[in-house]
């Protein structure tokens, strides 16, 4: 049993709550997916076309399917790319088939083949792997999957021309030493494991130097027979599983208040499997399975056991649980709410998944030490045998009990023990903080803005980024409005917090080179004047989020770009292109966004750069 949820880990970046009124701008963006597609297209090229140099692949007339493909491989981390992971983790598949069927489309030149580098034995020996195969290792020849022509197979099969040679060495590599994966059984892993790694090299500098035929579309049909058995390719929509009823759906319905997934499924793996790795600062804890396997998972635990685990952080064998599993949270749960999760995961197909070792620092995770937490930090709640139903009781309940809320927006103490005020915190094992949640003197915040931002993801005047995007996505967009509402009015009525200090002007040369990098990169989508796009861009003038003490979620959106999460209402959001910007242009652009528009945030050095990155 290990910690249930994702919602207290999120930080959430909320570019929404002003403190003056900003009408909204005139401008308008277009509603189509190209425009959303810019936040690819800041690394991939104009129409995903990509550079000729370098490990930036061209999407541009690829197969939809196997784009498709790949973007959920980033997403779900079967692919290790730290800046498609963080961009793509609040899209749906909806969204992902979207941005994979514009780039099919996109029908644009390929830049001129390089220069051939290899001698005539390592060409000859290269064309042969690529056009025959080599028999004695069972390797077929690349031809025979990728098409004759080289350019691809719809719906699935990308195309081996037009690449930089240094990317498809690097994703040759990625495949032979397991980096990269794809569904079982995974043909193109077993084809370089079989090759040498010289024989890799000299494919992929033969491919990138061969020129494109006239027709380089993919071919419309794919082969007889594939030469090896190969996985599945990526579906678009999975079915709805058949509807619960009566406990079992009141269950199912509090795993996603408490966004049980988030730590007990592993990406592409069975629902609440367990194996997903969570970072934390006393090591690596791996979501346990709560599937009822008899063996692996919760199959012979009973409800009081279940109860146990969830009041008290006990095992049903008397084992202390590790605080990873936010227990200090979920003893304030009713006993009727923990009955009906249980009931819920009875209900789930039981899955043969071993659970894997913790890998944790000496002595975290040993008894004694467990036993010190415990005694030092956490006492059981008092019972309770139903949850509040309604007001602020309700809304007190979700936040600090089924959401889990302060395991990340509080303040940790001795051991990270998380604690009480909802004043914010440093989200563990991340680079990301999870801002307070409680209103600030001379600038409340709207119920309803915050209903909205959990709901849908935005409003009016602003959107949600960074892991709190993942939360809206899996987790909140489904709460009933009802509880939705009581949640809101809860964190409107918690004491306010003083507003941040009005900070010295900063260097004007700094702020005149952030003007100049600001109106190069950024006053394209928020405007010159920061007030953002209605409904696309959020703004920047007036934003807690620009102005808050630390920097470091700032950071992260610069460097790694971000989307708003896909929901129900806005299925297609818009999102926001990387930009890996030098030190001090960063410190620069930073600054000035923190000092203008009426803002007066402390400047941001290049020590706070680098300490962030």
């Amino acid at each position: 049993m290990r910690r249930i949820g994702r919602i207290g880990r999120a930080a959430a970046l909320l570019l929404a709550l002003t403190p003056w009124p900003v009408l909204a701008p005139a401008r308008e963006v277009p509603d189509t997916i190209a425009q959303r597609a810019l936040a690819c297209t800041g690394c991939h090229g104009p129409q995903g076309q990509s550079r000729p140099e370098g490990y930036v692949p061209r999407l541009a007339g690829k197969p939809a399917g196997y784009l498709l493909a790949q973007l959920q491989a980033f997403r779900d981390g079967r692919r290790r790319h730290a800046t498609m992971a963080a961009l793509l983790q609040p899209l749906d598949d909806g969204m992902l088939a979207a941005l994979a069927d514009h780039f099919g489309e996109q029908a644009v030149p390929y830049p001129p083949p390089a220069a051939s580098t290899l001698g005539p034995a390592d060409a000859e020996r290269a064309r042969q792997l690529v056009t025959q195969g080599d028999a004695s290792r069972r390797v077929p020849a690349c031809a025979a999957c990728h098409g004759r022509a080289l350019t691809g197979v719809a719906p699935a099969v990308p195309g081996l021309l037009g690449l930089p040679a240094d990317y498809l060495v690097a994703q040759l590599g990625a495949w032979r030493t397991g980096q990269r994966g794809a569904q079982a059984p995974d043909c193109m892993a077993e084809v370089a494991r079989r090759l040498s790694p010289a024989d890799l090299s000299l494919a992929a500098r033969w491919l990138a130097a061969q020129p494109l035929p006239a027709r380089s579309a993919p071919a419309e049909s794919p082969p007889g027979a594939w030469p090896l058995e190969c996985g599945r390719t990526a579906e678009r929509r999975t079915a709805p599983p058949a509807p619960a009823t009566g406990l079992v759906a009141r269950g199912a319905y509090l795993a996603t208040l408490g966004n049980c997934a988030g730590c007990h499924t592993a990406p592409g793996g069975a629902a609440m499997a367990g194996g997903r790795p969570i970072r934390t600062p006393y090591g690596v804890v791996h979501g346990g399975n709560l599937t009822p396997d008899p063996q692996t998972g919760i199959g012979r635990w009973s409800a009081d056991d279940f109860h146990r685990a969830m009041h008290e952080g006990r095992a049903p064998d008397g084992r202390r649980l590790l605080p990873a599993f936010p227990y200090p949270s979920f003893t304030r749960l009713a006993r009727a709410d923990n009955d009906a999760l249980f009931a819920w995961l009875r209900s789930l197909p039981p899955v043969v998944r071993p659970n894997r070792p913790h890998e944790l620092r000496f002595p975290y995770g040993t008894a004694l030490a467990m036993t010190a937490w415990q005694w030092l930090n956490f006492r059981p709640a008092p019972a309770r045998a139903q949850a509040p139903a309604e007001g602020l009781a309700r809304g007190e309940y979700l936040v600090t009990a089924l959401g889990h809320c302060g395991e990340c927006h509080a303040p940790r103490g001795r051991w990270s023990a998380p604690g009480r005020a909802l004043t914010g915190g440093t989200l563990p094992g991340s680079a990301w903080t999870a801002p307070s949640l409680h209103p600030v003197e001379g600038r409340p915040t709207p119920a309803a803005d915050t209903v909205a931002l959990l709901r849908h993801g935005r409003h009016a005047r602003g959107t949600a980024s960074g892991p709190m995007a993942e939360v809206v996505l899996a987790s909140t967009q489904h709460w009933q409005v009802a509880d939705l509402q009581a949640a809101a009015d809860y964190l409107h009525a918690l004491p306010a917090t003083p507003a941040p200090p009005v900070a010295a002007a900063a260097d004007p040369a700094v702020l005149k080179a952030g003007e100049r990098i600001y109106a190069d990169r950024c006053a394209d989508c928020h405007g010159a004047d920061g007030r953002g796009a209605a409904g696309a861009y959020p703004p920047l003038a007036g934003n807690p989020t620009v102005t808050q003490r630390g920097v470091g979620n700032l950071l992260q959106l610069l460097k790694h770009g971000g989307f708003g999460p896909s929901t129900a209402g806005h299925p297609r959001p818009y999102g926001m292109p990387p930009a890996d910007l030098p030190v001090a242009d960063t410190a620069a652009v930073l600054t000035y966004i923190r000092q203008s528009w009426g803002q007066r945030a402390p400047g941001v050095t290049a020590l706070d750069v680098q300490r962030g990155r």
